[in-house]
């Protein structure tokens, strides 16, 4: 019987293969070790408020960078994931409850750090009624109460198994920026995202839109997992149409040999291509390279994303 390709996928049976070996990371995609005074004080503070961080947990590249300028990004709800994804590293299992004091903890960490802009994201949570909702809208008031200037930006799980109020609640408490991850093309969802449904996540996007336009929406993709050029312009089309202002592409890697195999190391080159065509659809923000990751430079990213439309609408 003749092997049926998925779209999307240019070759499926060798991302998979137990025999397929982690090819050698190029020189662009090498970073140093995390070090330095910024780096160690952000760690304290990390530790002496008891917050998870999603670059400690999913082992960012960027980690050694970010925590020299205090930028952590700060993973609500604990650090167990009820979703098991093949590509994330993050532990999956049977959450703690809810810690009724993390947002007070997550607002104290903030001013401490003094940031001007603060990425809040978090495990999946299908084991709550909410998905955890409420626990982000009380997140962001305790941000606001405790540091009016800095501005929020969420990155949330799809909400795939509450009702839409769940949605109502996280728009209704106003964060900056409402990103949510498609993380790959739709074809490869079965493998690489499997709890997760492609067209839900890009219409909890759009209905963000919908409900608050003022709202910035973001969402991100990740390439070397076995898509093709094709897909991934297909998927700048999807999120056009659901009026994403803001998107990020960065090289997959591989967080264990027993995770999701990389494909293929994507070129500069080719993400510089990628963020051409993006920008050539329409979306206010790109950034598209090998260490793009959602919160990597969100704080200036978000001054040029609020430059950007304040200059599309002195144009209209």
């Amino acid at each position: 019987m003749r092997d049926i390709k998925i779209p999307g996928q240019r070759h499926p049976e060798k991302a998979h293969r137990k025999d397929n070996p982690q090819p050698k990371k190029p020189d662009w995609i090498r970073v140093k070790a995390p070090t330095g005074k910024g780096y160690q004080e952000t760690h304290r503070i990390m530790r002496e408020h008891k917050l998870v961080t999603v670059c400690e947990e999913a082992g960012c590249p960027n980690a050694g960078e970010c925590w020299n300028q205090g930028h952590a990004t700060m993973m609500i709800m604990g650090d167990i994931c009820t979703r098991g994804c093949s590509f994330c590293n993050i532990a999956t299992g049977r959450p703690d409850a809810l810690d009724v004091f993390e947002p007070g903890r997550v607002a104290d960490a903030v001013q401490k750090l003094g940031l001007n802009h603060v990425v809040i994201t978090s495990v999946d949570r299908d084991d709550l009624d909410d998905g955890g909702a409420e626990h982000f809208a009380q997140t962001i008031r305790a941000v606001r109460h405790r540091s009016p200037d800095t501005t929020i930006e969420i990155l949330t799980p799809d909400f795939l198994k509450c009702g839409p109020e769940a949605l109502d609640i996280i728009v209704a408490a106003k964060p900056d920026v409402f990103n949510h991850n498609l993380e790959t093309v739709p074809g490869l969802y079965p493998e690489v995202r499997p709890g997760a449904r492609y067209f839900h996540s890009l219409r909890l996007l759009q209905r963000v839109k919908e409900k608050d336009p003022s709202i910035f929406t973001k969402s991100g993709i990740m390439v070397g997992l076995g898509e093709d050029r094709q897909a991934v312009i297909q998927v700048m089309d999807d999120m056009r149409a659901a009026d994403v202002d803001f998107l990020t592409i960065g090289q997959y890697l591989q967080p264990t040999s027993k995770h999701h195999a990389v494909d293929r190391f994507v070129t500069p080159d080719e993400f510089k291509n990628y963020e051409k065509s993006a920008y050539g659809k329409g979306f206010l923000m790109v950034s598209a390279t090998p260490l793009t990751r959602s919160s990597y430079h969100a704080g200036d990213d978000f001054a040029r994303l609020r430059d950007a439309r304040e200059k599309k609408l002195a144009e209209a």
